[in-house]
Parts: C-alpha cells; structure tokens; sequence
C-alpha cells in the first residue's frame, strides 16, 4: 500500500457528516463497554453510513465500504 493510499483511509474516520460522527462514536463507545444496546446501536451505525452515501451524497461508496467493514462487518 502506498502512503497516499494510507493516507486516504486514514481520512476516512474524520471530517463526516454531524450525524454519522454521532452514530460512529456511540458506536464505539458501546462495543467498548460491551453494552448491551449494540445491537441498536449497529443498525443507527448503518442507517448512517447509507444516509451519508445514497442519500445526501456526502461520502463516496468507497468511503461507505470502509466504514462498514471496520466497524459493522470486521
């Protein structure tokens, strides 16, 4: 991997919609403490990443891809 690809996945935890940072750290907060509203907290995660991707526009399908396997799916 070359540092600008490196660099361009680093990026893709900063600099996201209000709403999708929100869900991204309750999230992580929640997995964290093994809370018992993970699961909720999951699909909030998802919707998000959809909102941010096919509706507003505001990430690419790259972006959304990242997202989800880190965070949803890994």
């Amino acid at each position: 991997m070359t540092k600008i690809e490196i660099e361009r996945i680093n990026s893709y935890e900063y600099g996201l919609p209000s709403y999708l940072q929100q869900d991204l750290d309750a999230f992580k907060i929640a997995r964290e403490q093994g809370s018992m509203l993970l699961d909720c907290l999951w699909g909030e995660l998802y919707g998000s990443i959809n909102m941010a991707e096919i509706s507003d526009g505001l990430i690419t399908p790259e972006h959304a891809d990242y997202l989800r396997q880190k965070y949803l799916w890994g």
